[in-house]
């Protein structure tokens, strides 16, 4: 009777009303008054085209540049992720020559700039002309064009990257998992396979999705190669028509499109993989 009487009195208690956070409330009209001003200021200049930017956002050339930095950006990541995964599991191996060639490339590669890299394999003719010899040697100027030094300087430089953080995923997994598992008679590799990567793969997947967003704004870098990226093809569009700042926003929307898209596939995938967690 007094639980119900308790439940009941519950339910005829008004609501506790909520209370305003007025800090929140004038930061938050503050930023919008700001960002308005900004938009307006910007829409008043008359040096700007502002009604060709939506036609030139899906001009073919620009739309071209676009799938030529997708292809880049995907292939450039699952080699470095494949690369990657191979030199973490040098690193973390018992041999010390594999730790050391591990060591030697992650060091060169993440020290390295990535405009330095760019240019290093875009050149690399001038340090090696010719493969082969005889009748057998190609010119390595035909075998790597741009294309391939740009895919080169990025998927090397996100595998140095990758060995990284599979490594710290790796290293995360308690060292307790691996003994009983060698004692249950699981080889190295099956170890490797079926018991740590399972539990590092989920440590490893947020700065994974951090570091495809990042290599799909470094691909601009491309750009100085000649390669027909999306910065590139508006840098030729704005080359001949002199709009420069229209054209720079329309690469600016691509890739602001494209790096949102990636945010919430991340936010999406981050979030079942925490619900599976818990389960």
């Amino acid at each position: 009777m007094a639980a119900t009487e308790s439940s009941t009195s519950q339910h005829l208690m008004p609501p506790v009303a909520t209370r305003i956070r007025w800090g929140q409330v004038v930061t938050g009209s503050v930023a919008i008054f700001v960002v308005l001003w900004i938009g307006w200021f910007l829409s008043q200049s008359p040096n700007v085209l502002w009604g060709e930017i939506p036609a030139y956002l899906v001009d073919p050339r620009i739309l071209g540049g676009i799938v030529l930095t997708l292809e880049l950006t995907v292939g450039a990541m699952i080699f470095g992720i494949a690369a990657g995964g191979a030199l973490a599991a040098m690193a973390t191996s018992h041999n010390i020559v594999l730790k050391a060639i591990a060591a030697a490339f992650v060091w060169w590669f993440r020290g390295v700039p990535l405009l330095v890299q760019v240019f290093f394999w875009y050149n690399i003719a001038l340090f090696v002309p010719m493969i082969g010899s005889g009748d057998y040697a190609i010119s390595v100027n035909d075998l790597v064009t741009p294309a391939v030094a740009g895919f080169l300087a990025l998927g090397l430089h996100e595998a140095a990257n990758m060995a990284e953080i599979i490594r710290a995923g790796l290293r995360a997994v308690p060292q307790g998992q691996r003994e009983a598992a060698a004692a249950l008679g699981l080889s190295p590799l099956k170890t490797l396979w079926t018991v740590v990567m399972p539990q590092a793969i989920r440590i490893v997947i947020p700065p994974t999705g951090n570091q495809a967003i990042g290599l799909l704004k470094a691909s601009a870098i491309v750009s100085v190669i000649g390669m027909k990226d999306l910065l590139t093809m508006a840098q030729q569009i704005y080359a001949a028509n002199f709009m420069v700042i229209e054209l720079l926003f329309v690469a600016s929307i691509w890739y602001l499109a494209l790096t949102t898209v990636a945010s919430i596939g991340q936010h999406y995938l981050e979030k079942h993989l925490a619900a599976k967690d818990r389960r």
